[in-house]
């Protein structure tokens, strides 16, 4: 079956880092883009960045340009985002999910999109 597992999430000083990670299985990772979201109770799921298979797209919302990066090794199927500067504004629960093509983009940075999720992973940014 289809699984996607993220970890990684902890509380961090503002200023702090964290790396996700989410490992895939059930699927060929390789052929997927695969997208980071994080939802806040009471607001809607937002999406925070996407890769491509090959790694030819990436692309980060603008809140986070400059401090997350995305990356993956599709051999240990698995997807990091490495969050740098951390700032209070980013405590939510990080999901990672799998984008049903093979594309990245603004556009494709929606829930609609993507077809199978994690459980998700709390992060908290607080002195």
């Amino acid at each position: 079956q289809v699984q996607l597992v993220e970890s990684g999430g902890s509380l961090v000083q503002p200023g702090g880092s964290l790396r996700l990670s989410c490992t895939a299985s059930g699927f060929t990772l390789g052929r997927h883009t695969i997208g980071w979201f994080r939802q806040v109770p009471g607001k809607e799921r937002e999406g925070v960045s996407c890769i491509s298979p090959s790694e030819t797209s990436t692309y980060s919302t603008d809140s986070v340009k400059g401090r997350f990066t995305i990356s993956r090794d599709n051999a240990k199927n698995t997807v990091w985002m490495q969050m740098n500067g951390l700032k209070p504004e980013d405590t939510a629960v990080y999901y990672c999910a799998k984008l049903r093509w093979a594309y990245c983009g603004s556009r494709y940075l929606t829930s609609s999109n993507y077809d199978s999720w994690g459980q998700g992973t709390q992060v908290t940014v607080s002195s």
